[in-house]
């Protein structure tokens, strides 16, 4: 089998500039259930992926939790504003224990200041998180759930799938109610739509995983404007 995906910052910083970002990290352990912010937080770190798992949550104003983000081992997120005062528009959870290297704004802003080359691929690191969000935000409204559910499963066999001679297997054990909450739809509504792709044979199920057989149709379904994957991810 072959990974798909490289993930991470790594596809837009050099090594020389993660380096240079990891010397101002300060590493945190954190376990599985704990958050790393809440909405309404003080933005002023940002958070580096070193092992572990972590999604960010938006809750809705009906109190109904959505994921927007899934962040692994390379991942970094957070909110850099150009306001001193911003707060965080999301909620971080972390899901698998494991180590987050915490970035302090005003250390950032010093090694941008100083590193113009580094300033300039974190700039392109801003704009790929601004297009990712665009582009989930265009799945979730344009083309109705089932539009919404073979976009993320395109995202899916972009961030964790396998070419396998079956087809691409995803290697991420989730469940109905998790992927009804990455599209704002009903546990019911999803096991509905997966079901009829499993009569289509355009996916099935392999040890508790999906495998993708007919990654055009997702396409055809979503009318994917086939992004790079660094863009169409989780």
């Amino acid at each position: 089998m072959t990974a798909i995906q490289q993930r991470g910052i790594h596809q837009v910083l050099s090594a020389e500039s993660l380096d240079k970002l990891k010397s101002i990290m300060y590493t945190k352990k954190v376990e599985k259930g704990s958050y790393l912010f809440w909405e309404g937080d003080t933005a002023d770190k940002l958070y580096f992926v070193i092992s572990g798992r972590v999604r960010t949550t938006k809750t809705s104003d009906t109190g109904r939790s959505f994921t927007m983000y899934l962040h692994e081992e390379g991942d970094m997120f957070g909110q850099m504003d150009p306001f001193q005062d911003s707060v965080h528009s999301f909620s971080a959870e972390v899901t698998e224990r494991g180590d987050i290297g915490v970035i302090q704004r005003k250390d950032l802003e010093v090694l941008l200041w100083q590193h113009g080359d580094l300033a300039i691929e974190f700039m392109k690191w801003m704009g790929l998180m601004h297009r990712l969000t665009q582009t989930k935000f265009r799945d979730l409204l344009m083309f109705g759930k089932p539009g919404a559910i073979c976009s993320l499963l395109i995202r899916l066999s972009n961030t964790y799938g396998v070419e396998t001679d079956h087809g691409i297997y995803i290697d991420l054990k989730i469940n109905n109610s998790e992927m009804a909450d990455m599209i704002g739809a009903t546990r019911e509504s999803v096991n509905r739509m997966l079901s009829d792709l499993r009569k289509e044979e355009v996916i099935q199920y392999q040890d508790g995983r999906f495998v993708i057989n007919k990654l055009d149709y997702l396409r055809t379904v979503c009318q994917c404007e086939h992004c790079p994957k660094e863009i169409c991810r989780m």
